[in-house]
């Protein structure tokens, strides 16, 4: 996928554009989304709205249970390719406009001692980055701001060095200087100053009060959309440094391709124009348009044409549980409820194939695992929702908090859809049941090391939910989350040994609520890590049993232990408990839920006996 600039810096009419550079369409949906910042070269760039892209007529991807819960009428497209006639790139614009010249330090004798100003006022030549005085190579702003609603703008230099915003009819005596000291690393070394004299260090401005400390408060700026896209806003920003992993957070939401929609019959309904002429329709009118469309006869039963065009309209009109109303809580949510349904069945569609593994009386299956499901192909669907910054998503987020990837309502998002395999694995109901109920002797059980992380998580709501005035959600940790969360990572890791994948290549797929407890621990990758294979064989009986004994005799011992094991707290804002890089984290891209919520506590028990682990019973008899 090619990321394209205007390269006109005059008045020009029509606009021409350059190729700066190239990512592969996946990354438009995870890495270098819509409002996402990216280096090219020795510059910085800024992913534009949707409503510069340019995509086709028809909906290049289908998948009617995330349409329906997104709301999107038109469906996903794909990012544009990088060469005709498959598409012409996504538009990128400069981001920060502020920059900063070396000529004052590399030729003293260029007079550029005002050599922080805005990418304009250094008069660069078409198509090149030089400063026009001494034709050095311009630098762009090494810091920005950026608020919880997600809305993005240079660092208020002017501000910082006076200590207030300047007047309008203030600014035109006042010209910026930026300079490094030299003396240490820290951030006291950058001093900007003023042609009145005034000068300031950047120390302190990365304080959550710094620009507070200025009277600066957010414009509501939204670079990455069409002039005039700006909005009301009035919260006080946070400094960061440009490259910063705080500066865009992506929401992705998936679904998997699952009976009866992964058919072949309800694949052909949505060809562009089809369900939605079609829909409303008697039987006798379906039946004729799908003889005129080549459906019937041969292909399929004009019956089950209806049936399915029925079953589009009852799904749609919210006769099965609605899709679009979310719990918060994805793992628990109505798209996984109905993927929890359908993985615990065998299946064999066009997109979905699942199969039990043959029983051998010599390899049962683990205590506490009810059922196992190989599932020989998937096909999931992957679409970029929103974004937001400074603080990464979690359920409860108010919307506005969500930033928008177009200005104007475009009616659909960008996705990509990936193949693979995976394992599915189903928890005992009556066996979590019987763990998590008080026993005699044990003074921390599973539901008490779990009210410690739920506490903390809590806390981080009660916070966002504060700064942003509004009621705060509760907290849905529970030893039942933090069980099949934490028996994904250790599969995750001893998989990636056994099966030859890196773990980066392989993703779980929680399934927790008061009525679900499973993971899909699944291969979907777009590139060549996503089709070596061999993931489905660790479902086998024999095999599973060997690599999750080794996936607990693993975790059992951690080197940073006994620290580890009897930490009181570990984790990003205190959510994990015996969780650390040595032991139980894995690849941000194989996580959902960012690394946290983990203990290896609930599955294996503690040293001390006082909490009991799911899998002692397994263990014991090893």
């Amino acid at each position: 996928m090619a990321l394209r600039s205007d390269k006109n810096t005059g008045g020009e009419k029509t606009p021409t554009f350059q190729r700066l550079g190239a990512v592969r369409r996946t990354q438009l949906i995870t890495t270098y989304g819509v409002g996402a910042m990216i280096a090219l070269g020795d510059q910085s760039y800024l992913v534009s709205g949707l409503d510069g892209w340019r995509v086709g007529r028809d909906p290049d991807i289908h998948e009617f249970r995330l349409q329906t819960r997104l709301g999107m009428r038109k469906g996903f497209y794909l990012p544009p390719a990088a060469d005709p006639p498959a598409g012409d790139g996504v538009r990128i614009r400069r981001f920060p406009d502020m920059y900063t010249c070396p000529g004052k330090d590399a030729r003293p004798d260029t007079g550029c001692d005002e050599n922080l100003r805005r990418y304009g006022a250094f008069n660069p030549k078409p198509g090149s980055t030089a400063c026009a005085s001494c034709d050095e190579p311009l630098t762009p702003s090494r810091f920005i701001v950026a608020c919880e609603r997600g809305h993005l703008d240079d660092f208020p230099y002017e501000a910082w060095v006076h200590g207030r915003p300047l007047r309008a009819n203030e600014r035109s005596g006042h010209r910026l200087s930026y300079r490094s000291t030299g003396r240490t690393a820290a951030l006291r070394s950058i001093v900007v100053g003023c042609s009145c004299g005034e000068e300031a260090s950047m120390e302190g401005a990365f304080g959550r009060g710094s620009l507070a400390s200025v009277n600066f408060r957010c414009f509501g700026k939204r670079p990455w959309l069409p002039r005039g896209s700006d909005e009301e806003c009035g919260l006080t920003p946070r400094t960061m440094q440009r490259g910063s992993s705080a500066a865009w957070f992506p929401v992705v939401r998936s679904a998997l391709s699952i009976p009866p929609f992964s058919e072949e019959l309800y694949e052909e309904l949505l060809v562009p124009g089809r369900y939605d002429q079609w829909k409303g329709e008697d039987d006798g009118l379906i039946r004729r348009l799908a003889e005129k469309a080549g459906l019937v006869p041969g292909r399929f039963e004009a019956d089950d044409v209806v049936e399915a065009v029925r079953h589009y309209e009852a799904y749609e009109a919210g006769e099965r549980p609605d899709p679009s109303v979310l719990t918060g809580f994805e793992p628990s949510d109505v798209l996984r409820e109905e993927e929890y349904r359908q993985l615990d069945r065998e299946s064999d569609t066009q997109h979905f194939q699942t199969k039990r593994p043959h029983e051998l009386p010599d390899a049962p299956a683990p205590p506490g695992i009810a059922g196992t499901m190989l599932v020989t192909r998937l096909r999931e669907v992957r679409a970029l929702q929103t974004f937001t910054r400074v603080d990464p998503p979690m359920e409860g987020d108010s919307e506005d908090r969500l930033a928008a990837l177009s200005r104007d309502d475009v009616g659909w998002l960008p996705a990509v859809e990936v193949v693979g395999e995976g394992v599915f694995l189903r928890l005992s109901a009556d066996r979590i049941a019987e763990w998590t109920a008080p026993a005699p002797g044990l003074t921390a059980g599973p539901e008490e090391r779990a009210a410690s992380i739920r506490r903390h998580h809590q806390e981080l709501l009660n916070q966002r939910a504060h700064r942003s005035k509004r009621q705060s959600p509760s907290s849905q940790v529970d030893a039942r989350l933090l069980l099949v969360h934490t028996l994904a990572h250790a599969l995750i890791n001893e998989w990636s040994l056994d099966a030859g994948y890196p773990a980066s290549a392989l993703r779980e797929r929680l399934y927790v609520s008061e009525d679900m407890a499973g993971v899909l621990i699944y291969t979907a990758s777009s590139d060549s890590a996503g089709s070596l294979g061999g993931l489905v064989s660790q479902g086998e009986p024999r095999r599973l049993r060997r690599s999750l004994a080794s996936a607990l005799r693993r975790i059992s011992w951690c080197s940073a232990d006994p620290l580890c094991m009897e930490s009181e707290a570990s984790g990003v804002d205190s959510l994990n408990l015996a969780a650390c890089h040595a032991c139980m984290l894995v690849p941000e891209t194989s996580c959902e839920l960012n690394n946290d919520f983990l203990d290896r506590a609930m599955l294996i028990g503690t040293p001390d006996k006082t909490t009991q682990g799911f899998f002692e019973e397994f263990m014991s008899a090893l």
